[in-house]
């Protein structure tokens, strides 16, 4: 049974016009550059007050000039990244008819699972992508797939989730939100694990895997793969991050420059 959505046959009335709209996103592949995001060792949050505050400077500073940064010694061990690109590997070799049972096939809710765009008119608007958008409220929930990925997902999502609380009250008092801010408003039940997988098209200069986009949380924390293919805007250029394995990528979201006004 075929493991990847049925991209070609949905759109293919959007793939017919491939010679429509193509030489815009060629344009932007073009000028891309490969750059390498700040990095910050967050360990250094563990020592003397001076070197501390400098760290907490830093991550500060990395999200107003950029909205993005990377971290390391951030507390996620390789063990628990690796067993969850391992179990998100699984998952997504499952054939396209399991994952879109998803409420049988993982026990998760109506929604999860999503691909493509289906309000996409034209190449440029299509995600060729597929992903599974889940509820911290519900990783708890033993699924019907496989115990190793129930356990694993608890396992990275609680550990993340600390890792963004920490970072988080970190830019609070450092822009001057309100102490109590992030425990009211950074809390489990607003919070997402998502996978990702961009299966082969057949025209990847015309069709993005994610449509470019802005995320609209308060943060995100990405795990890139050594393939990469992440890619920004900064002053109005378009840069390609560069992998690095031993860290974690922070993309500091809508609504913490809606509260503060001050990040890119």
């Amino acid at each position: 049974m075929d493991v990847d959505p049925p991209f070609q046959q949905t759109y293919k009335t959007l793939l017919a016009k491939t010679t429509e709209g193509a030489t815009d996103h060629k344009d932007v592949v073009d000028i891309i550059e490969e750059c390498e995001l700040p990095l910050i060792d967050l360990g250094r949050l563990n020592l003397k007050n001076l070197e501390k505050e400098k760290c907490k400077s830093e991550i500060a500073r990395a999200s107003q000039e950029w909205g993005f940064f990377q971290v390391v010694n951030h507390g996620i061990s390789r063990e628990i990244l690796d067993k969850m690109r391992s179990e998100q590997v699984k998952v997504f070799k499952q054939p396209f008819n399991e994952k879109s049972k998803e409420e049988k096939f993982l026990n998760f809710s109506r929604g999860t699972y999503r691909w493509g765009t289906p309000t996409a008119t034209c190449l440029k608007q299509l995600s060729w992508s597929e992903a599974f958008h889940i509820p911290m409220s519900e990783i708890q929930v033993s699924n019907g797939f496989s115990t190793a990925l129930s356990s694993t997902m608890e396992q990275f999502a609680t550990t993340v989730a600390n890792l963004a609380q920490k970072l988080a009250e970190i830019l609070a008092e450092k822009f001057g939100c309100k102490s109590d801010f992030i425990k009211e408003n950074c809390l489990p039940s607003t919070c997402y694990l998502r996978m990702n997988r961009y299966p082969p098209c057949p025209i990847p200069s015309e069709v993005f895997g994610l449509m470019p986009h802005t995320d609209s949380d308060f943060l995100t924390i990405l795990h890139q793969d050594e393939v990469g293919g992440l890619q920004l805007v900064k002053d109005g250029k378009w840069f390609a991050v560069k992998p690095n394995p031993e860290a974690l990528i922070i993309n500091i979201g809508d609504l913490f420059q809606v509260i503060n006004g001050t990040f890119s």
